[in-house]
């Protein structure tokens, strides 16, 4: 607000012509008088002031409230972009689990368990393989794949890492002479990480197969190959592949491999790899290329990052149809069962279970090749195992 200076000194100049007929002119206030020359009374000014602040912030309310909305909005959109797909694809896994298990979808012969180390490093005993022979008998079981690695980074195995092998085959061809021995051989890839096995180098395959041709040498029946993390599309695998076929058939001897599961929805792997750095799936074609080099591949059907028992039963019976679809019938194809516990993201106790897992394979198999001969599953791991793991192996599976 402007000053009243024309309308103080008017006032003034009548004051003054006042007092000069003799009257007394009124007294002036001196506080009224600066007040009026600096425009405003003092208490008008705080009262304007107060009046501006007040719209002020009157009209920064609906500013707040219009901004907390869009907020939420955003919020609830990023929400449901992230939730609604992954409850349409948990519904999906575990209506995948419904419905009954065709007749005879049961044992082959052809199942297989991972065992540890302690089986030839001295560690075991005679007693030990009995007791591993009778808990197998009657089952489905036919390969043991018993761990005789780990394989150094260059690819060589030192003797020391199986020094007892030859006593742990000579034991179990006597007390169980129906089960096949492999050697379990397995490594560290560089291919997240700056350590670990280059399959890139000529010279690091090479010494694979000749590491392979000396276990094969000692008496295994088969060398069974565990090499993560191996991202799909590895053009240097599958050759290192078509090298160990031509030793393994030279020995007459099984090549086999533990493989990663299979994108749940084509292209998987590339959006989870760019997303996390660790692609985990295959695509069913890489899958596919690697099952027709081998003679049995085992699907590491667990470690799945699901939440329910009937989620996870539904994803098993995913992934073997999906499996079942690429592997050659001359190809043994081996679903993985989780003999083992643990509680953490990837993998959660209470919903990976022997029986779901089970269960989601005969699904897979009902739907997809019910009188598939080359066909089992493989326990993960025996040392992990409990006796519910096997009897719900046996009630399951066996029958």
């Amino acid at each position: 607000m402007e000053r009243a200076v024309g309308q103080t000194g008017a006032e003034s100049g009548t004051e003054s012509e006042t007092a000069g007929e003799g009257e007394t002119p009124p007294a002036v206030d001196d506080t009224a008088h600066h007040a009026a020359e600096a425009g405003t009374p003092p208490e008008a000014e705080d009262a304007a002031e107060g009046t501006a602040d007040d719209a002020a912030e009157a009209a920064a309310v609906p500013r707040r409230r219009r901004r907390r909305r869009l907020l939420l909005r955003v919020a609830l959109g990023l929400v449901l972009l992230l939730v609604v797909p992954v409850l349409a694809a948990l519904t999906a896994l575990r209506v995948n689990y419904l419905g009954d298990p065709a007749d005879g979808t049961y044992t082959r012969g052809k199942d297989a368990v991972w065992l540890g180390h302690a089986w030839v490093d001295g560690r075991k005993k005679d007693a030990d393989v009995k007791a591993l022979a009778d808990r197998l008998r009657d089952t489905g079981m036919r390969d043991l794949y018993v761990h005789a690695g780990p394989l150094e980074h260059d690819g060589t195995l030192p003797e020391s890492a199986y020094a007892n092998a030859r006593w742990f085959i000579a034991a179990v061809h006597r007390e169980a002479p129906q089960l096949r021995v492999q050697a379990w051989l397995g490594d560290v890839l560089a291919s997240e990480s700056p350590n670990g096995m280059r399959l890139e180098r000529a010279a690091t395959r090479a010494a694979v197969v000749r590491s392979t041709r000396e276990i094969l040498a000692v008496g295994f029946q088969g060398a069974h190959f565990d090499l993560e993390p191996l991202h799909s599309d590895d053009a240097d695998y599958l050759t290192l592949l078509d090298a160990l076929r031509a030793v393994t058939r030279a020995h007459d001897a099984r090549l086999s491999v533990a493989a990663h599961q299979i994108d749940p929805v084509p292209g998987f792997h590339s959006f989870w790899g760019a997303t996390t750095g660790h692609p985990k799936w295959w695509s069913q074609k890489f899958f596919g290329q690697v099952a027709r080099r081998v003679d049995q591949i085992a699907v590491m059907s667990y470690d799945t990052m699901q939440p329910l028992e009937g989620t996870y039963g539904g994803y098993v019976a995913q992934q073997t149809s999906l499996a079942l679809e690429v592997t050659p019938p001359g190809t043994d194809l081996l679903m993985g069962l989780p003999f083992y516990r643990e509680n953490r993201f990837g993998h959660w106790a209470h919903a990976e279970t022997v029986a779901a897992a089970v269960r989601g394979v005969r699904l897979g198999l009902s739907r997809t090749d019910a009188d598939r001969a080359n066909f089992g599953v493989a326990a993960y791991v025996d040392f992990t195992a409990t006796e519910q793991d096997w009897t719900s192996y046996r009630e399951g599976w066996v029958r």
